[in-house]
């Protein structure tokens, strides 16, 4: 299978109950802010991580693919029958536990701290910001676009990518520079 299809030449692109839509669609803008955010992810790996982080991360990428297809499916064609592609309540208390885990090791924030630090914690607060954005857009495709589980976990991922962020600079003894 070749990775080019030139269907999308014209400027538009088919989302999974095959409507065509313009590449400048707001749900393909969506989908995509979630793939950037991934890609963060993904760069926030290669900066090196401990194991812990590293697996916490490996499984937010899963999720990221399992969302942005839903993104892609307005219809819920595929909802009901891959599983994989599922972002459920559970998603979410899986983040929040590993929030409250890496929360236990890090000194209180009584600041704002200036996003930096260590090259993997600066990405993973790069990956914040995108997270944050992602959610706007999602926000924007209205009430009904998608299941509310999409926006809690988007909500809760940035909240994490923060605290790991700050549990990678702490592990690695990068100070935090308050403001």
């Amino acid at each position: 299978m070749k990775i080019y299809t030139k269907t999308g030449d014209s400027g538009e692109t088919s989302l999974f109950d095959n409507t065509r839509v313009s590449k400048a669609d707001a749900r393909v803008d969506a989908y995509g802010e979630v793939d950037e955010v991934n890609a963060c992810l993904g760069a926030a790996l290669a900066a090196g991580v401990d194991a812990d982080i590293a697996a916490a991360l490996e499984s937010i990428q899963k999720d990221l693919f399992a969302l942005g297809s839903r993104l892609a499916d307005p219809s819920a064609r595929i909802a009901a029958r891959v599983t994989k592609a599922a972002i459920t309540p559970a998603d979410v208390e899986r983040l929040e536990q590993t929030i409250d885990r890496l929360e236990s090791e890090l000194p209180p924030l009584r600041k704002f701290i200036l996003p930096g630090g260590s090259p993997s914690g600066s990405l993973l607060h790069l990956a914040r910001t995108v997270s944050r954005r992602a959610e706007r857009r999602v926000i924007a495709l209205g009430p009904d676009a998608t299941e509310p589980i999409i926006i809690a976990y988007l909500n809760r991922l940035s909240d994490l990518l923060f605290v790991m962020a700050r549990a990678v600079n702490h592990r690695a003894k990068a100070p935090e520079i308050e403001w």
